[in-house]
């Protein structure tokens, strides 16, 4: 057969389009009959040649005298009749996609040979990957099962090793991916490590939502991004605890709980003193200069940071820098931060975290995160518009229009601190995504008194984090978006503003979110959100983000941490009142905890009445004794407040060391001392009392329908001193209960019923 030219053009036009082919394909010699075959597969799969149409035609023009009849003119013939054949019936971008697909095919063989060898080096790896990732991408890719071995061992080596995450991330986060990953990442060659699990969690996320390969959602490709982002490799930090011969740490983590408290003042001074070497450095300063005078965040990724059911929830530390000034001075600024990062590692309450999980002998790195902080700046301020955690379950259903499986949004102006840690005096917009517009307030007085009132923002003059009232910020910034953020209060009712050229000055500003919610995509983007990368993890997520600017920024992902679910909890309701110890209406998630044998009371008024942060810091001190003696036993622990608050005027200030032992936590607002529990759902103190199985009851003994046994606390003998003489001085305040001493032959049992919200302490 004779090769006919394209349509419209000569021959000759066609023979020059072979030609531009020949001498692409040429530049790769020992691929040229790999990327023949392709060609030739091409134009049988379109029905444009077949194999013995090519081989007829050889042997006719063979037969014919126009070729030697020689094998090596006959092989030479059919290549030419491929290529002529491709050229003439493809265009030049599916030419370019085919022949780099043979390419591609070839550096991924390469890759998968280098990357499965035990004796690669991590120069080796990095050295295969980029030779497979200079090669165009195109619009055709290697196969399914090529890529996933080695997306599998890539994943492995250079990020987590979970193996929850790979075989989530496997799907999601490409070869190419993961190289342009490495390109923001320090100290992955001289120092080969890991990115841990808060990177790993935020990565797939980000790939979930924008995948590379695939067509990603258009509300996603309009509002979704993510904010600039390098990575610091856990080796550099492993190679600088071994070098400044801090070799005892590698089982520091075995000594007791007091010692190690004792202790890590000493080991943030120690590491504060120690040296990163030069390379290390030099690559530090590239990074601080690459940033430039821009706020940013260094953020804790250890391996087993955010991992599926163990979230280690604000366990390691995160440190916000001003990064403002000179490059010394910021430079200065970021090693402090980058050890801060460091030594929480050797903190208490992430080793007793790790021991109560059976984790203590687990292998624990720390990598960590660098980001330009979420924001714009106005005046001396710099914070984002919104922050906050996203669930896509909803754990706590105030209503029974609730559905639970739409999940829930705790948001907060401003940076996002107050949306994880529990603060004093302050509240989070709650939004269940099912109702968006339903609030567990039902007046305005209510929606004013629990809702935000101060504001995390970055102070840029000076170089600090700090905490603002909100009408004091808004006056002095003018921020654009208030129209989003605020209601009037006026007449005793709140209003939004009707648009966004209303004049908020001066007015009465309260924060509720409501235009916000009800006008504009963020409500119905997060809920779309939530629901994609739940369907690609397979399981509840929470995801911490940022909102500004009319964009969503994914800061953060893992697997949710919910409890157990149980067939409804059967609350007693026809038990007597004398045999009662409390009854709750507020805030309550499914739960049964029976057989307590002790309670821990501390008397919030008798708290209260305390002078001195010492004191109260006294108070938290005992807690923390008292949960140590009780370790084995079944103890329910109540106090005023909240617990764990920053603000120690408003609950006993502990951490997870001083109550992971506790059945049940119960925080206790009377009405006449100012105390109101936040409903800390979604905190990260929340999720340590979830994944330890510990209860909790939020419970307002003056309400209606409400009641709390006081009496029984406080008359019954007090066994403090019993358990540990040293707190004998603080029986005044701290009251422990030997339930089946004061009512012998009695323990304690507690129903909570979420569905119902109902929850009832009771002696049986």
């Amino acid at each position: 057969m004779s090769p006919e030219a394209l349509p419209g053009l000569p021959g000759a036009a066609v023979l020059a389009r072979a030609y531009r082919l020949y001498a692409k394909i040429v530049r790769w010699p020992e691929l040229l009959g790999r990327m023949r075959e392709t060609f030739l597969g091409v134009l049988e799969e379109r029905g444009l040649a077949g194999r013995e149409d090519i081989d007829a035609e050889v042997r006719a023009r063979a037969m014919a005298g126009e070729i030697a009849d020689t094998a090596e003119a006959r092989h030479e013939l059919r290549d030419a009749l491929i290529d002529l054949l491709f050229a003439r019936n493809l265009g030049d971008e599916e030419i370019e996609n085919y022949v780099n697909l043979v390419r591609k095919r070839d550096k991924c063989g390469d890759l998968a040979r280098v990357v499965g060898s035990d004796h690669s080096s991590a120069h080796d790896i990095r050295r295969a990957l980029k030779d497979f990732c200079d090669i165009p991408k195109g619009e055709l890719f290697i196969s399914a099962d090529e890529a996933e071995g080695i997306r599998v061992s890539l994943l492995s080596y250079w990020i987590s090793s979970q193996l929850p995450f790979v075989g989530i991330a496997k799907r999601w986060v490409t070869i190419r991916d993961i190289d342009e990953i490495l390109d923001h990442t320090i100290g992955h060659l001289a120092y080969p490590g890991r990115l841990g699990g808060k990177a790993a969690g935020m990565i797939v996320a980000q790939k979930i939502l924008l995948p590379l390969l695939e067509h990603p959602d258009p509300d996603f490709e309009r509002y979704i991004t993510a904010p600039d982002t390098w990575y610091l490799s856990s080796g550099i930090f492993s190679d600088f605890v071994d070098r400044n011969g801090f070799h005892f740490f590698h089982t520091y983590k075995y000594k007791d709980r007091d010692e190690i408290a004792r202790e890590y003042k000493g080991v943030e001074d120690l590491f504060a003193s120690a040296a990163f070497p030069e390379d290390a450095m030099a690559e530090f300063r590239r990074l601080i200069e690459e940033v430039g005078e821009h706020p940013i965040i260094v953020r804790s990724s250890s391996y087993l940071e955010d991992s599926f059911g163990l979230a280690f929830s604000g366990k390691y530390q995160s440190v916000f820098l001003a990064n403002q000034g000179g490059v010394e001075k910021r430079l200065a600024a970021f090693m402090r931060g980058v050890k801060t990062v460091l030594a929480s590692m050797y903190g208490p309450d992430p080793i007793l975290y790790r021991r109560d999980h059976g984790l203590l002998d687990y292998n624990e790195r720390m990598a960590m995160i660098v980001q330009k902080v979420v924001g714009r700046r106005f005046g001396d301020w710099f914070l984002p518009f919104a922050s906050g955690v996203m669930f896509s379950y909803n754990s706590y259903a105030w209503s029974p229009k609730i559905r639970k499986g739409d999940g829930l949004v705790r948001l907060v102006f401003g940076l996002g601190t107050r949306a994880v840690d529990r603060v004093g005096g302050d509240y989070p917009r709650l939004i269940p995504l099912s109702h968006p517009g339903l609030r567990p307030e039902a007046t305005a007085e209510q929606v004013t008194r629990y809702s935000q009132r101060m504001v995390d923002a970055i102070d840029l003059k000076r170089g600090t984090l700090r905490t603002i009232d909100f009408r004091t910020l808004a006056a002095e910034t003018g921020h654009p978006d208030l129209y989003e953020a605020v209601s009037v209060a006026e007449e005793g009712s709140l209003r939004p503003p009707l648009s966004r050229l209303q004049d908020l000055a001066g007015k009465p500003l309260v924060l509720t979110f409501e235009n916000l919610v009800a006008k504009s995509p963020f409500v119905a983007l997060v809920k779309k959100t939530l629901a994609a990368v739940q369907a690609a993890y397979g399981r509840p997520v929470d995801m911490e983000f940022a909102w500004d600017d009319g964009k969503l920024y994914i800061l953060q992902c893992r697997s949710l941490s919910t409890r157990r679910e149980i067939e409804r909890v059967v609350v007693p309701l026809d038990t007597p009142a004398e045999e009662r110890l409390f009854v709750s209406h507020t805030g309550l998630c499914s739960a049964r905890v029976t057989g307590i044998e002790y309670i821990v009371y501390v008397d919030p008024r008798a708290y209260d009445r305390l002078s001195s942060v010492s004191e109260k810091r006294r108070i938290g001190w005992a807690v923390g004794q008292l949960n140590k003696r009780l370790a084995g036993k079944v103890y329910a622990l109540m106090g005023p407040g909240r617990w764990g608050s920053n603000d120690i005027n408003l609950g006993v200030q502990v951490g997870y060391a001083d109550i992971n032992n506790a059945r049940l936590l119960v925080e206790i607002a009377f009405a006449r001392d100012g105390y109101t529990p936040e409903v800390s759902y979604g905190t990260h103190f929340f999720q340590d009392l979830v994944e330890s199985d510990i209860a909790y009851v939020p419970l307002h003994p003056d309400a209606e329908g409400s009641e709390l046994a006081e009496d029984f606390l406080l008359s019954s003998e007090n066994g403090l001193a019993g358990l540990d003489r040293e707190l004998a001085p603080l029986a005044g305040i701290v009251h422990v209960v030997h339930v089946p001493s004061a009512r012998p032959g009695y323990l304690l049992h507690v129903y909570l019923d979420a569905e119902a919200q109902v929850g009832m302490g009771v002696f049986a």
